[in-house]
C-alpha cells in the first residue's frame, strides 16, 4: 500500500500519473504478482502517458482550432475530389518537417476548414506548435496589436510556431496595410515553418485578391511554389448532410 508520505512526496514532485497507476495497482492487489521492475515499468508508462496528454491537451488549446476535427473522421465516400492517397500522406507530418505548404481550394461547403484542422489535429498530436486564424479576423488582430504596440509580438507568435493555418483565405480583396502585414507573415516563415490556406479562390486568381503586382508576386513566390495543391469540386458537403441523422452519415 502506497503510505501517505510517499504519495505526498510524488504529488509535490507533480508525479500525479505515478500516483495513480500505483493507486490503481494497489487496488488490484498487484503487487503480488507482478515483480518489482514489472510494477516499476507500469507506473512510469503512466507517468509519461499522463505528462503526453497534458501537452497534447496545452498544444490544442493554444492552436484555437476552429472546428474538432481528426483525420480518422474524415469522409472519403463523398463526391468532392478529395483524394484519399494526397490526404493519408499528408497525415504523417513529413511535409511539416519538410517546411512546406498546402493550399486547399474550393466552393464553400466542401470541408476545407474542416480539412485544415484534421491535418492540424494531427500536427498537435506529433508534438508540433499550431496556430490557426480567420484571415479576416486576424487582419484585424493585427490593426489593434499596432495600436496598442504588440505587433511585433504577435509576428513572432506567428511566424514560430510550426504550422500556421489561414483559413478563408481572399473573401475580399486585401487593402495595402493587409498585403503588407501578409507578406510580413509568409516571409517570415519561408522555407523554416509550413503554412495551410483554404480558400475559394483558385491560386491563379490570388493576384487580383492580393493587388499590388510586385507584393503579390512576393507572397506567390513563399506559399504556392512548394506547396501541395489539393482542390475540391462538387456539391456543398454542408448542405448534403444538412438533416440526416448520425447514422445516415456514417452510411455515407
Amino acid at each position: 500500500m502506497l503510505t501517505y508520505p510517499t504519495r505526498d512526496k510524488l504529488l509535490a514532485l507533480k508525479l500525479g500519473g505515478m500516483v495513480s497507476a500505483l493507486d490503481d495497482q494497489d487496488a488490484v492487489n498487484a503487487s503480488g504478482s507482478l515483480s518489482f521492475e514489472e510494477r516499476l515499468g507500469l507506473i512510469v508508462d503512466r507517468e509519461v502517458t499522463a505528462r503526453q496528454n497534458k501537452s497534447l491537451t496545452r498544444r490544442l488549446a493554444a492552436a484555437n482550432l476552429r472546428q474538432q476535427a481528426c483525420l480518422e473522421n474524415i469522409n472519403f465516400r463523398l463526391e468532392r475530389d478529395l483524394s484519399k492517397s494526397q490526404i493519408l500522406s499528408l497525415a504523417s507530418c513529413d511535409w511539416i518537417r519538410r517546411h512546406e505548404n498546402c493550399i486547399f481550394t474550393g466552393a464553400t461547403g466542401l470541408g476545407k476548414s474542416y480539412l485544415a484542422c484534421a491535418l492540424g489535429q494531427k500536427a498537435c498530436r506529433e508534438e508540433m506548435s499550431v496556430i490557426y486564424h480567420r484571415v479576416p479576423r486576424l487582419f484585424g488582430e493585427l490593426v489593434e496589436a499596432r495600436a496598442d504596440g504588440t505587433y511585433n509580438r504577435k509576428l513572432n507568435a506567428i511566424a514560430k510556431c510550426d504550422l500556421l493555418i489561414l483559413d478563408e483565405w481572399g473573401q475580399a480583396p486585401f487593402t495595402d496595410g493587409q498585403r503588407r502585414d501578409m507578406l510580413e507573415i509568409v516571409d517570415d516563415r519561408y522555407g523554416m515553418r509550413s503554412t495551410i490556406i483554404t480558400t475559394q479562390v483558385p491560386t491563379d486568381k490570388w493576384h487580383d485578391i492580393i493587388g499590388d503586382p510586385t507584393i503579390a508576386d512576393a507572397i506567390l513566390d513563399r506559399l504556392v511554389h512548394n506547396a501541395h495543391k489539393i482542390p475540391l469540386k462538387g456539391e456543398s458537403v454542408r448542405k448534403l448532410l444538412n438533416g440526416l441523422t448520425t447514422d445516415e452519415i456514417e452510411r455515407l
